[in-house]
């Protein structure tokens, strides 16, 4: 299939791919956003379509992983908006309770992640704060078994210092 014959065959899915966006979504302007980025990512992926089979299957599997990614990167990020006339953008850890005893957990944990040297601490927290493998890999140029190395030994240092909470 031609690059002319492919775009033409994912434009005539794009009623289609609007109206699943907004049935994941619920909201108009988040579906248009999901559209677009699944348009671009068939696009980019072309060459990975195989020709004579489903691209429609194909569209909604693209669309409905890009949602999934997307609302765990959102959930993790946790992202609190200040209606400040500069509108700073805040991320913020959620506590684990109300309790003294949860608040010393928590700073315990965070202290012991702290304590992690970079090469294992800074994947080890990009994956917690929900990027990809890949993502990280390419945001540290490293290879993404390098990446994947750095951060089960991460989990398992800090497996081995707070026993207690397992």
């Amino acid at each position: 299939m031609t690059v002319l014959e492919f775009n033409y065959q994912v434009s005539t899915f794009q009623e289609k791919l609007t109206n699943f966006a907004l049935s994941l979504t619920n909201d108009r302007e988040d579906a248009k956003d999901l559209f677009q980025e699944t348009v671009l990512k068939a696009l980019k992926y072309r060459d990975k379509f195989v020709s004579q089979t489903n691209l429609k299957a194909w569209l909604y599997t693209i669309m409905r992983n890009t949602f999934i990614n997307d609302y765990r990167r959102k959930k993790m990020a946790q992202t609190i908006l200040d209606h400040s006339p500069n509108e700073y953008v805040m991320n913020s850890i959620p506590a684990l309770s109300e309790s003294p005893s949860s608040e010393l957990a928590t700073k315990e944990i965070q202290n012991v992640i702290s304590d992690l040297e970079d090469e294992y601490r800074i994947p080890f927290m990009k994956y917690v704060e929900g990027f990809k493998y890949k993502e990280i890999s390419d945001e540290l140029n490293l290879p993404i078994g390098t990446v994947k190395s750095r951060i089960f030994i991460a989990r398992k240092k800090l497996m081995s210092q707070l026993e207690d909470y397992r």
